[in-house]
């Protein structure tokens, strides 16, 4: 007996997609548009995403009572547990506190009262400032692969900074290696 669903037209309708290969923006070109950013909520937010490898959700999310000293909470994380703690650089968490005490917000007000759209928006237009196409996304697999390729183990890479729960997910993000940069690793590696 034949499986009715072993068909060339069958196989041609549901083959499996290609995987994505995102392109990943270098860390000189972050920090080009970071620096190049002069609205403050938009830097912090840039950064966050950047230096932090937060989720556009997490950054929209945060409230005062989230700014820990050397830390920020996430309530209510895209894994579903209970919380999730991010690290973020120390000057960036400095800024962020002084732009809460400046605008007076209220401890469970959102800090960054924007919608997704206009988040999406706010991150297309500042990449455009380098001639760049960018997404928020991108900003987050920045951050996980500068981590990976300045010799941040994997594991760090995958349940710190992306607070992913499987590593495989994590091997996604890290993008291909070139054949420049392999020799380049090796060298400095062995050389």
């Amino acid at each position: 007996m034949t499986n009715p669903c072993n068909t060339a037209v069958i196989k041609k309708i549901f083959k499996r997609p290609l995987a994505i290969q995102w392109q990943i923006v270098d860390k000189e070109t972050i920090d080009e548009i970071i620096i190049r950013t002069t609205n403050t909520r938009n830097r912090l937010m840039l950064e966050l995403m950047a230096r932090g490898g937060m989720r556009v959700g997490d950054v929209l999310n945060l409230v005062p009572a989230d700014i820990q000293e050397r830390t920020l909470v996430i309530q209510n994380p895209k894994s579903g547990r209970v919380g999730a703690t991010v690290y973020v650089p120390r000057k960036l968490l400095v800024r962020l506190t002084d732009y809460v005490k400046a605008n007076n917000f209220n401890s469970d007000e959102r800090i960054f009262s924007i919608s997704y759209v206009a988040t999406w928006s706010m991150v297309k237009k500042d990449g455009k400032l380098v001639d760049i196409e960018l997404r928020p996304h991108d900003l987050r697999r920045h951050a996980a692969t500068y981590a990976s390729r300045s010799g941040t183990p994997i594991e760090i890479v995958s349940k710190v900074i992306l607070r992913h729960a499987d590593l495989s997910t994590t091997q996604r993000y890290l993008g291909k290696v070139n054949d420049s940069k392999a020799i380049r690793w090796i060298e400095t590696l062995y050389g």
